[in-house]
């Protein structure tokens, strides 16, 4: 180019990202190393499986960018870019970029484009940010059907728009209320005090509150109601109040706007719309009455699994229904266990039974193993231990039939060390936390994702008040937590493909979980710790880290991304094994996924190895061992 060429080339850069943000001096040199190249109109300028060596920059006319499947991916005009994904992943390129108009472009050597990156941040985050955006719609793209409309997502205001409201006042008699169901063919009535709900009544507390009692129909309806019930905006997604039904065991669920109530929103309801079984799962077993009858219950979870797949309903909803249904079995294991107990040790001593990791999460997938142990009031009587040891026992057998593996690290309430007094858990923390240890790591680490499921929950809170005023103080400790974040690494090579193991029964495939959905999970709890943040949830743990600054909320944001398609892909190889009849597990081969999947998964496993490589930068930790 002659010099004039180059100054207007210089201007031409100076006006369009991410060029725009270069220091002049480089500005001005850089046309120098760049060199034009014209194209007619349906001129292919990269293609799917040929290497591709240059950042492609539209000076004038148009592209058009296709993946391997021949959908669009983006079209643009003067200014925009393609090639980047090649430069810095793999060769041969993804995609097809072709001119859809007379197209003059500007080349960028690869060196050019790495000495660019390496000296200039602003210039490497433009692209890092391209492929956050494609695999942001990568997460959003799985979680929509055929139709292009969101699974779940209709409003609750959606569901009840043909059904009027059906109410009766807080001085109403039974029969009154009775009377108006009857008339309006509802299973329930809401009971308004004013224009405030303060009860429900349904048709299963007319027959279990009234008629098994023999109650006079024409007494007031307060006292057999139930008060105070669990409500929801009208503008609430359904996926929402299905959990919300699912969490609280309800089956009808009041709406709400600016206070009052619209209409109720049924289980049935939501049944007709989706055709998810999980709250009649969960009702039903809660119903049975011996642990036969709660392992059949539990075989229903991997076709629930697959139906919801199969609808294309997000990971993190998906999950948040397994683990609601896993809830509801180890609760109703728990209460039978207590009744065959009570006979020969009498009523339970004060306790809190907690899960643990996944299931503390809300993140259950198929497959997953035990994870609970046991908080003993202090002031519980002697022989209390015998007592939980006994629990423990008859609970976990049970979850085994039901599906649910024993731990093979053996962290289960049937270990004597995870079933302790709280005195002995606030010992075994502050020395966990103050004199770190691997072992030490690996166990607190563990109860940082710990929910109570049943019994005294106050015991759990006064433990992890205690542990959350302890761990800021703790640095060596969080350098040893995140050592541990940093030891499990995206299944990604140096150029971007894909690793996978290399013996063993598990040769030539990839791992999910490891360096995929733990990798994360272990990111998340590192920085939501350092923070002082109390939140459990991987999800919540990153936005509401991003929100305090812990971690630049574009990272949390894209690692959020990544953990819905991982966790997605993880649960399709799931509802396929369970399908076929193979037990789940986190294993594939890059052969069974999709063109689509695999571009994806690179995208999400290398958000992962950035913000693994951001930690370790912010947080040296060679020098603890």
């Amino acid at each position: 180019m002659v010099d004039v060429e180059l100054a207007e080339v210089a201007d031409f850069l100076a006006g369009h990202a991410p060029f725009e943000a270069l220091p002049g001096t480089v500005l001005r040199d850089l046309p120098a190393r760049m060199t034009s190249r014209y194209h007619r109109r349906s001129t292919r300028l990269m293609t799917v499986g040929v290497d591709n060596n240059d950042l492609i920059v539209v000076r004038s006319g148009a592209i058009e960018i296709r993946d391997a499947d021949g959908d669009l991916v983006s079209r643009g005009g003067e200014g925009t870019t393609a090639g980047s994904t090649t430069l810095v992943g793999t060769n041969p390129s993804r995609f097809d970029v072709v001119a859809i108009e007379d197209t003059l472009v500007l080349l960028l050597p690869r060196g050019v484009f790495h000495e660019l990156s390496a000296a200039h941040p602003d210039f490497a985050d433009h692209f890092d940010a391209e492929r956050a955006d494609r695999l942001r719609m990568a997460a959003s793209s799985v979680a929509t059907n055929a139709a292009g409309q969101a699974i779940l997502r209709s409003s609750g205001r959606d569901l009840i728009r043909q059904a009027p409201i059906v109410t009766v006042p807080i001085d109403a008699t039974i029969s009154e209320a009775a009377t108006v169901m009857t008339t309006q063919d509802s299973s329930s009535v809401l009971v308004l005090d004013g224009k405030r709900v303060a009860g429900i009544l349904t048709d299963r507390d007319l027959r279990r509150r009234v008629v098994a009692r023999d109650i006079d129909l024409h007494g007031p309806v307060a006292p057999v109601m139930t008060p105070d019930p669990v409500v929801a905006p009208a503008e609430t997604a359904a996926v929402e109040l299905l959990l919300t039904m699912v969490e609280r065991h309800v089956h009808h669920l009041p709406l709400v706007e600016d206070g009052q109530p619209i209409g109720v929103v049924t289980s049935t309801d939501l049944m007709r719309l989706e055709r998810v079984n999980a709250v009649h799962i969960v009702g039903d077993i809660t119903q049975q009455r011996d642990v036969a009858g709660v392992v059949e219950m539990a075989g229903r979870v991997p076709r629930l699994v697959e139906q919801l797949v199969e609808q294309d309903v997000g990971a993190h909803d998906i999950t948040r229904i397994v683990t609601s249904v896993g809830d509801a079995v180890e609760r109703q294991l728990i209460a039978l266990a207590q009744d065959e107990l009570r006979e020969d040790h009498g009523p339970p001593p004060r306790y809190c039974w907690m899960v643990l990791g996944s299931r503390a999460r809300h993140e259950q997938a198929l497959g997953s193993d035990q994870d609970h142990a046991v908080i003993l009031a202090d002031d519980a009587p002697d022989g209390a231990e015998e007592y939980i040891a006994a629990l423990a026992d008859r609970v976990v057998e049970g979850l085994e039939a039901a599906g649910y593996p024993r731990c093979e690290g053996d962290v289960m309430a049937t270990n004597p060390r995870w079933r302790q007094r709280l005195r002995g858990w606030r010992r075994e923390f502050r020395q966990w936390i103050h004199e770190p240890v691997p072992d030490a790591v690996l166990g607190a680490s563990i109860f940082f994702d710990s929910r109570p499921l049943h019994g005294d929950e106050a015991l759990h809170d006064r433990l992890a008040e205690d542990i959350a005023t302890w761990v800021p103080q703790g640095r060596k400790f969080l350098a040893h937590l995140t050592k541990e974040a940093l030891a499990h690494e995206p299944p990604l090579g140096f150029f971007r493909g894909f690793v996978l193991a290399r013996a063993g029964e598990n040769r030539a495939t990839l791992d999910l979980k490891r360096g995929g959905v733990g990798a994360i999970v272990d990111l998340a709890r590192v920085h939501a710790l350092g923070a002082g943040l109390v939140s459990v949830n991987t999800r919540a743990r990153l936005l509401a880290a991003g929100r305090v600054g812990a971690i630049d909320a574009d990272t949390a944001a894209s690692l959020v991304d990544a953990l819905e398609f991982i966790s997605h892909v993880r649960l399709a190889h799931q509802a396929r094994q369970a399908a076929a009849g193979t037990w789940p597990d986190s294993r594939l081969r890059p052969s069974d996924l999709t063109a689509f999947e695999q571009r994806s998964l690179r995208e999400a496993f290398h958000v992962v190895r950035g913000a693994q490589q951001t930690l370790s930068q912010r947080n040296p930790t060679q020098y603890y061992t």
